[in-house]
């Protein structure tokens, strides 16, 4: 293996900076045709046969000899067992890691809220918990209990009634680690399928899999086709991209350090992006030598060395407020500002899925325990969307109770601009509320 020596460097004062910065962004969460077709077909034979279609396609994927989904379906003393299979450090940093995710997101609900006018008009808004959402977790050997506690702990905040958890086990792998992780994050019910056969469980329902009303978690390009497929059947959280970090470094971080931070995403997978840009020429070299120097230490090398070649880059700009102004055009999915100051610049962050402020705060304690949630907007979505919350797990309803009087003065209003567009049955409906003019005068 050699050293990643091929690592993309880019100057921001280059006349095609703006290009090339395109073509370094650019990633498209598309499935060919053959895809596509594979996922519609299963999501309609899951539709049409039920519970049958999940057992043979978790016999066809997942190598496994089941013969009904009784086999597939993990009873809550089941998630109780994994607490006592995995060791006590693991359990406390997951119990540590769940108590952080809450206390945070706790202070993320929102109450229903309404306000009376002077002639006893009442406006408002109810919010409401959604009744059951869907948690898609990857399963086999690379689990992320992590991601457990991101998204069932959130659901559960927000008053979710019911949690139903699936998790592929492909040849019978189960990992007690994200078992213990439901356990401890409430989850309700567990079901060992997964691919777009698990995306179609959940939100079609099966003789056995409820139907639910909201789709969230990560998974492979098969779940991502079917979460597209489903989006309107029920909710979805989004379709995210390969994870990416973007370091903004005035030069005076330990460069081992940075280049740790940028190999925490690559190690992810191939297509992963990490971005370092700094106004410090000789500081983005001290950089590349320690990527060379620790890359040879890493277990996912291969991984690395592909994703920091194919997709990472060292940027120069000419200063911390143009590295602003290129970190809000990335809008990338994790931002570290590892500054003196990161107060200073935070106001000028307009995109970003989550801002790590200062040198001490790697991207991974957000990952794991800090609070936030780590489900986050990729490839440039910040600049629309936010991370996962507790808002994503609940509903807002208008309320609307007009006295007589308020119906009155509002009836005219609505006559008059119903009228204006042709819609004379909402502008006569309106218009038997309102009080004649003698009848206010008496």
């Amino acid at each position: 293996m050699t050293a990643p020596t091929a690592i993309r460097r880019l100057n921001a004062a280059d006349p095609d900076f703006a290009q090339h910065l395109d073509h370094l962004l650019s990633w498209e969460s598309v499935s060919d045709d053959s895809v596509n077709q594979r996922v519609l077909d299963i999501i309609k034979a899951v539709r049409e046969r039920g519970d049958a279609a999940l057992v043979e396609f978790t016999q066809r994927f997942d190598g496994l000899s089941v013969n009904s989904m009784a086999d597939l379906i993990l009873p809550r003393e089941r998630l109780e067992l994994a607490l006592t299979r995995i060791t006590a450090p693991q359990r406390e940093a997951l119990e540590k890691a769940a108590q952080r995710v809450r206390s945070y997101h706790e202070k993320q609900k929102q109450d229903s809220w309404s306000y009376t006018e002077a002639d006893g008009t009442v406006l408002g808004q109810k919010v409401t918990p959604l009744d059951r959402a869907g948690l898609y977790v990857p399963g086999g050997k690379a689990s992320y209990p992590s991601s457990v506690l991101m998204n069932a702990i959130p659901a559960k905040v927000a008053g979710v009634t019911e949690v139903v958890m699936v998790v592929p086990t492909p040849r019978g792998e189960i990992n007690e680690l994200v078992l213990a992780a439901a356990c401890i994050a409430g989850v309700d019910r567990v079901f060992t399928i997964g691919g777009a056969q698990a995306v179609a469980a959940l939100a079609y329902g099966t003789e056995s899999v409820p139907k639910v009303d909201k789709v969230v978690g990560p998974g492979n390009i098969y779940v991502a086709t079917a979460k597209r497929h489903v989006f309107g059947q029920v909710g979805i959280d989004m379709i995210a991209g390969p994870s990416e970090i973007l370091v903004v470094c005035d030069g005076l971080t330990d460069p081992d350090w940075i280049a740790m931070d940028l190999f925490s995403q690559a190690e992810h997978d191939e297509d992963a992006q990490a971005i370092l840009v700094s106004p410090d020429a000789e500081f983005l070299d001290k950089v590349a030598a320690s990527i060379a120097k620790l890359l040879p230490t890493m277990e996912r090398a291969e991984i690395i060395e592909t994703s920091i070649n194919g997709r990472g880059a060292l940027i120069l700009v000419e200063d911390m407020q143009q590295a602003i102004d290129v970190a809000n055009r990335i809008a990338p999915e994790h931002l570290e500002l590892s500054v003196a100051d990161p107060q200073a610049w935070l106001p000028q962050i307009r995109h970003a899925g989550a801002i790590f402020m200062g040198r001490h705060t790697s991207e991974a304690l957000g990952d794991y325990c800090a609070g936030p949630n780590h489900v986050l907007p990729t490839s440039g979505t910040a600049r629309f969307s936010s991370p996962l919350g507790v808002y994503d797990f609940q509903k807002r309803s208008s309320i609307i109770f007009c006295s007589e009087q308020g119906a009155s003065d509002l009836g005219k209003t609505a006559s008059i601009l119903a009228r204006g567009e042709s819609l004379t049955g909402h502008a006569r409906s309106a218009e038997y509320r309102i009080i004649a003019d003698t009848e206010q005068g008496q």
